[in-house]
């Protein structure tokens, strides 16, 4: 009799664990994806901007291979996320046909919080015809930014600033005798000036006064690309 009670606890120390087994199953954990959820940019859309950091590589480092730079404006997938150098990278594809990592500084979209601040900054902070082309993509990207009052103010100003350079480039490098032994219409010569050509690209209109020979900006930031005339009174 005394041997079997060792046997029968035993029995039932086994029951019992495999009761509790049962009412306390194993929860099986699915291993995390890396750039899932972790990384909400995936799959969204981004506009090239800073080109001082437009450089595409082959791999998630500033030491990698470049495969091109990336010129400012062109419109990029997120595909995936890495961290490397003190900076963070998206794997991009670049249409027609390259695809990279570029570090995420150079992107901008609405897809991350902070990037409007963060781009107005960089208008404010930017200079020459890279601030009009920086502001141009603000616009674009911002319509009803609560920045966007302050920056058109700015632009103009700027693009005024501008038009009378264009006046003085003008009148300096378009002579007058030359104009008149093509017989084509002079005012013709000042919408076709060179200088013009950058800024038709940002859709930005210069008016020109034929009587003043003068070149204004027409105050639309985004218009259509257009040439506007203003011929001479007639006398």
């Amino acid at each position: 009799m005394r041997k079997t009670l060792p046997l029968l606890f035993l029995v039932s120390l086994l029951s019992m664990s495999a009761f509790a087994q049962r009412r306390r199953p194993v929860v099986v954990r699915k291993p995390s994806v890396p750039g899932t959820a972790r990384f909400r940019e995936i799959g969204s859309t981004a506009v090239v901007i800073d080109e001082t950091l437009s450089v595409l590589r082959d791999k998630p480092s500033l030491f990698a291979d470049a495969v091109q730079r990336m010129r400012r404006g062109r419109s990029v997938k997120i595909l995936a996320v890495a961290e490397a150098d003190g900076v963070k990278f998206y794997k991009v594809t670049a249409p027609p046909s390259n695809f990279g990592w570029v570090q995420s500084d150079a992107v901008f979209g609405e897809f991350r919080p902070g990037d409007e601040e963060r781009l107005a900054r960089l208008v404010q902070a930017s200079e020459g015809f890279d601030q009009i082309e920086i502001a141009s993509e603000f616009f674009q990207l911002y319509p009803k930014s609560q920045f966007r009052p302050a920056l058109l103010l700015l632009y103009g100003d700027l693009l005024e600033e501008v038009a009378a350079k264009l006046t003085k480039d003008s009148n300096s490098r378009l002579h007058i005798r030359e104009m008149a032994a093509s017989a084509a219409p002079i005012h013709s010569y000042y919408l076709n000036f060179v200088s013009l050509d950058r800024y038709r690209k940002l859709g930005i209109t210069f008016i020109f006064n034929a009587a003043t020979r003068s070149f204004h900006y027409d105050g639309c930031p985004g218009t259509s690309l257009r040439a506007n005339f203003q011929p001479p009174p007639k006398r």
